[in-house]
């Protein structure tokens, strides 16, 4: 069988490999996935997303998240005018719930300590984060990382996220995010802990930042610079799901420099008016940040990274993970080569006039910065 490297360091591909079925492998999650790009054309009858209203006012009056509302619980927001953070008023943690332990044979449970944070990402109840100026961004950026110090000197996993779009739950269209910070490391966590720690164990090196290396330039990079690199994972479940990496070593949101926040900014600014641009649409996703956990142990192997999940496989139409992926493993209806290739154009073509950044290859060890 004939094949033909996409460059130095990346995956080989071949004429087959796109169209016909076959698993990849997940290193961050220890986890297989089914790649079938065959059923893109398959006929579909079953539900169609609804566009969402694409006119929304400067101010709402009913809105709860606007400033100088009066929220659901009675509290009025202040007059903000940039950024503004809340304690959830239904949260899902409570720092001071009671200590109990079930270990009853095959029956266990334990408390759950935390506490939960709303962000506002501007007063304005009409933009979102893909139509803010950069330094509206880069201000959302500082106050993720000031709030994951301030909630990680009290809490071991302090997980950020936003969910965009009623398609992904969000149960307001102001722009805004949260928090969540806990004493417990989740099972998404327990499990990036594992396979990074591991591979730095066996090869001395952050496996992200292998992976960087690898990446960079290559079919999957959609946009990289100097400081980030944003790809189409290999082994992407969603659609057009994206990874976000820093090529330096950091392990936590606070770490970040000047220069990596103003990188940041601009790549996330990037990605996220690509998606809209790709389907025409205010385009739904979750995404969220993953970062070591604050307790004080020896993390040396942790790469902070972004995951974004965006479920729509067309316009009005979304990717659902049941059945099969439910039962058995992921299972994705395009390859993540394709993917890459469209969201890179339509990433382009939210900046005519502007060519994209194409990263440069770091070898994890040689450049002094990833050790």
């Amino acid at each position: 069988m004939s094949e033909h490297s996409t460059g130095p360091g990346h995956a080989p591909r071949n004429p087959t490999e796109l169209a016909e079925p076959h698993r990849r492998y997940n290193p961050l999650t220890d986890e297989w996935l089914l790649v079938s790009s065959n059923r893109t054309s398959r006929p579909w009858l079953g539900l169609a997303e609804p566009a969402p209203d694409p006119t929304r006012p400067r101010y709402d009056s009913s809105c709860y998240l606007c400033p100088g509302n009066v929220r659901a619980n009675g509290e009025r927001n202040s007059d903000y005018e940039s950024t503004f953070v809340f304690r959830n008023d239904y949260a899902a943690l409570q720092p001071d719930s009671p200590i109990f332990r079930v270990d009853e044979g095959l029956l266990r449970a334990e408390t759950a300590r935390g506490t939960c944070m709303v962000i506002c990402f501007s007063p304005r109840h009409d933009v979102t984060l893909a139509g803010m100026g950069h330094e509206d961004v880069r201000r959302v950026v500082d106050l993720w990382a000031s709030q994951s110090a301030e909630l990680g000197s009290r809490f071991r996993w302090v997980q950020v996220f936003e969910n965009r779009g009623a398609a992904m739950g969000a149960s307001n269209p102001h722009p805004h995010g949260q928090i969540w910070a806990s004493d417990a490391l989740p099972r998404e966590a327990v499990r990036e802990d594992a396979t990074q720690r591991r591979h730095f164990e066996s090869t001395g090196n952050r496996l992200l930042l292998d992976y960087v290396a690898q990446e960079s330039g290559g079919p999957r990079d959609i946009g990289s610079d100097e400081e980030w690199l944003l790809v189409v994972p290999y082994w992407a479940a969603w659609p057009y799901e994206t990874l976000l990496i820093p090529r330096r070593r950091v392990s936590r949101l606070p770490e970040l420099d000047g220069a990596q926040r103003d990188s940041l900014a601009s790549s996330m600014g990037d990605l996220l008016r690509g998606y809209d641009r790709l389907f025409k649409v205010p385009f739904p996703y979750s995404m969220g940040w993953h970062q070591a956990p604050f307790d004080g142990e020896d993390r040396s192997h942790w790469q902070l990274h972004a995951h974004f999940y965006p479920p729509l496989l067309q316009a009005t139409v979304r990717k659902f993970m049941v059945g099969y992926e439910l039962l058995s493993e992921p299972q994705r209806d395009i390859s993540a080569e394709d993917a890459a290739e469209r969201l890179k154009s339509a990433i382009e073509a939210a900046h005519p006039g502007r060519p994209l950044a194409t990263g440069r290859a770091i070898e994890e060890g040689t450049d002094g910065r990833s050790r």
